[in-house]
């Protein structure tokens, strides 16, 4: 997934108006306009298409982080440079205040059992010898887990 697809879901399932967005990258500490809002939401072969950077999406996880928790005190933390879907997952699991057994529910939902130490896995430092990579189709059916539970007559 890109980081434009991944932005593109989370503005879909949680049904974030651009407004809202430019206020979320805003409790990040990161000033983005609306036009630039809506040139990562084009679609990939639009003209007008721009491509999402790792710390654009990592300074919008964390101001969804914020959005969604209230902001903490003192300094934000920076976005990171480098990102992948562990990292993504992460961050959404922290913005919706989710437990393991909530994502598991989720998973369950969309056909996809998991177990508490496959789940695990994901969260753990790269180094880790049980450390497992988050493939595109686990993010992708994390995030349609999320958007059937907020919009349940939606099938993505």
């Amino acid at each position: 997934m890109t980081n434009n697809d991944i932005f593109r879901r989370i503005r879909y399932t949680f049904d974030l108006k651009d407004n809202t967005i430019v206020d979320i990258f805003a409790l990040a500490e990161i000033p983005v306009t609306q036009p630039q809002v809506t040139a990562w939401l084009k679609k990939d072969e639009d003209d007008a298409f721009v491509t999402m950077k790792n710390r654009e999406l990592a300074a919008f996880l964390n101001g969804f982080i914020s959005f969604k928790r209230g902001k903490r005190e003192g300094p934000q933390p920076a976005p990171e440079s480098q990102l992948n879907n562990n990292m993504v997952f992460q961050k959404l699991r922290i913005a919706l205040n989710m437990k393991a057994d909530d994502v598991l529910e989720v998973f369950e939902q969309v056909g996809l059992p998991l177990s508490h130490h496959e789940l695990s896995a994901f969260f753990r430092k790269p180094s880790h010898k049980n450390y497992r990579e988050c493939k595109d189709q686990m993010l992708r059916n994390f995030l349609m887990g999320i958007q059937r539970q907020l919009r349940p007559g939606d099938n993505g």
